[in-house]
């Protein structure tokens, strides 16, 4: 984790608010480290892209300092930052040829002719479309351009590059594989990314790390892994990933692990996470994938009678939905490593899952 001694970026103690009285973001403490992949992530509204843009420049602080290689850059124009900047609308001049595009930031910094062109040809390469340089942005697919605005934002070899839903105007095929890609480049160059999606799945495969973002505050900042196996809070076990939640109130605390009851469907073990004392409400978080079905007799402290509501077939594993202490919309995911699952909507079912999978968080 970074520190105040090695951290490339900080926001300390930074608030925005545009009408004077709500607050976008509120009291934002973050380090990036040199070359980390950072995602900021969460729904529309939650201060991601306002937190980006004060750090591009467009935005200033109402209040905090933002610090870059330890200077305050809070009153710093934005093309004095050496910030590269990739936009969801790829920000292309379309009168321009390829080739031109990306020497525009070069002649801006008055770079000479043979550096112009070897930078230009090196990065080409680098998103491999070195063929591609005497042609217009209208004469590329949409993957094509994106690679354009993302080797236009690598050419002047800026410190941070800062990418704003880049990949949110392509098909779902196209989207994945330039996850790979940009993942891969930035693997390569060592450059510091800091990348605003509100895609979950895109910030797993991506990150070294993410900051979930939710009404202008960070509610959790880790690695991937470590957000989707050990969610801190109800939120964000919610929006990382598939969840199961169910509603209760804590009625024994057993040092790590407490004990849960389940109004009208009996008692669950979970590890106590984010639960205040006993007698007071919380939500239980469960993945999917984690629930067994009809485990052996006494393998499993939670162990349940379920009906199927609705079985999916999506091939390397079956979706079903069941009815499970007193909740209705419960997800079992089972895999289909050992040929189809056989499962009916109607049949009586047992289900069941560790004490450790089962998280016991706030009562949101």
């Amino acid at each position: 984790m970074p520190d105040a001694n090695t951290a490339f970026v900080k926001f300390s103690d930074v608030q925005k608010t545009y009408d004077g009285e709500m607050l976008v973001v509120k009291n934002l403490n973050l380090d990036i480290a040199r070359g980390e992949f950072l995602t900021m992530l969460g729904p529309s509204g939650s201060g991601k892209t306002t937190t980006l843009m004060m750090l591009a420049g467009f935005e200033v602080p109402t209040q905090g300092a933002i610090l870059l290689e330890g200077r305050s850059i809070n009153n710093m124009p934005p093309h004095r930052r050496n910030i590269g900047m990739v936009f969801q609308s790829y920000a292309l001049f379309p009168h321009m040829t390829v080739e031109e595009n990306l020497a525009f930031p070069l002649k801006v910094r008055k770079l000479g002719r043979a550096e112009i062109e070897a930078k230009i040809k090196r990065t080409l390469d680098l998103v491999r479309l070195g063929a591609h340089g005497r042609r217009r942005p209208g004469q590329l697919s949409g993957g094509q351009q994106q690679r354009v605005a993302l080797a236009r934002a690598l050419v002047f070899d800026p410190k941070l590059v800062l990418m704003d839903e880049p990949l949110g105007a392509l098909d779902k095929q196209l989207r994945e594989h330039m996850q790979l890609e940009i993942k891969h480049i930035h693997e390569d160059l060592g450059v510091t990314v800091v990348y605003v999606t509100h895609d979950q799945s895109e910030a797993l495969t991506m990150s070294d790390r993410i900051a979930v973002f939710n009404d202008g505050a960070i509610q959790q900042i880790a690695a991937p892994a470590e957000l989707y196996e050990r969610p801190q809070n109800a939120f964000v076990a919610q929006f990382i990933g598939e969840n199961n939640r169910l509603h209760g109130r804590v009625v024994a605390m057993n040092g790590a692990t407490c004990k849960v009851e389940i109004a009208g469907a009996g008692n669950v073990q979970a590890l106590a996470v984010n639960v205040e004392t006993v007698g007071r409400p919380t939500m239980l978080s469960l993945r999917p994938e984690r629930v067994q079905l009809n485990p052996a007799p006494g393998s499993l402290p939670n162990v349940f009678s379920a009906r199927v509501a609705e079985v999916i077939y999506l091939g390397d594993h079956v979706r079903a939905r069941v009815s499970v202490c007193k909740h209705d919309d419960f997800v079992i995911k089972l895999p289909n490593s050992e040929g189809v699952v056989q499962l009916e909507p109607g049949a009586a079912i047992t289900i069941g899952w560790k004490t450790e999978d089962c998280r016991a968080l706030d009562g949101a």
